[in-house]
């Protein structure tokens, strides 16, 4: 039975993001993680109402972030928010990026069941990022999800953003690479930075080298005025700052934001 994310001639795919405050241990958490979890219900409510089909959690608020491993307090921050985020958003998909790049914490919370899905930002080969040297650990990660949670699906990025790939290689032979070898069950595209989207012609030149039955997402940047068009190259979007209210990330979300997105995309 084919799921929301792998569904041929499924809608355009919505999926928000639950950008969580700073967690405990972090540079700049205030150490009220009661204010912490009702902001992140609040914020799940919102996109559930305005139609989203998935949400996704990340310790956004956690930066400078580590390179690979979180510690054990943010993942049970996660783990906390996680559950609060699916009982106000009942029987939507619910995943989690666990901010750099600790794919295993991910698979960790789907194998508890309060996620079905991991954004993973470097799954194969190398980048540099302001973390410094972020490597991918597909063949670590694919045998962790086999053990631990085989259902659980992996939105891999494709030339992360905030991140220059390590060693060259063009675009899309790092695309091939990450559903071929890396086996990835979603390609992710972003612009260079958060809220910033990618240019067409990479989701074209992404398309091109993976073929039409992969599926794509945007990963950064689509908004209410750009979605048809973007989303016209891909599947859906990962969507956080435009959701928000005025479009700035540090926002609550937005209702009517999300469904201006959302009518966009189904435009």
């Amino acid at each position: 039975m084919q799921d929301w994310l792998t569904a041929p001639g499924a809608r355009k795919r919505l999926i928000g993001v639950v950008h969580l405050a700073p967690t405990p241990g972090s540079p700049r958490a205030d150490g009220d993680l009661a204010r912490l979890l009702e902001r992140a219900a609040a914020d799940a409510r919102a996109l559930a109402g305005g139609g989203c089909d998935a949400l996704i959690v990340e310790n956004f608020g956690d930066a400078p972030f580590h390179p690979r491993r979180v510690p054990a307090e943010t993942v049970g921050a996660l783990a906390l928010a996680l559950e609060r985020v699916a009982q106000a958003a009942p029987g939507l998909p619910v995943g989690v990026n666990v901010l750099r790049n600790d794919a295993r914490a991910g698979l960790g919370l789907c194998a508890l069941g309060l996620a079905s899905f991991v954004r993973v930002n470097v799954h194969v080969g190398a980048a540099v990022a302001d973390q410094g040297l972020l490597v991918g650990r597909a063949h670590a990660t694919l045998r962790e999800r086999a053990r631990l949670c085989p259902g659980a699906k992996l939105l891999c990025d494709v030339h992360v953003k905030h991140a220059v790939p390590l060693g060259g290689g063009s675009l899309e032979d790092a695309a091939r690479d990450t559903l071929e070898r890396g086996l990835a069950d979603a390609l992710v595209v972003s612009g260079s930075r958060t809220g910033a989207a990618p240019e067409a012609r990479e989701l074209e030149r992404v398309r091109a080298a993976v073929g039409g039955a992969a599926v794509l997402l945007v990963g950064s940047g689509l908004d209410a005025a750009n979605a048809r068009s973007l989303a016209a190259l891909a599947d859906g979007a990962i969507v956080g700052t435009a959701l928000k209210r005025g479009g700035r990330v540090e926002e609550p979300v937005d209702a009517a934001r999300v469904a201006a997105v959302r009518a966009a995309l189904d435009a």
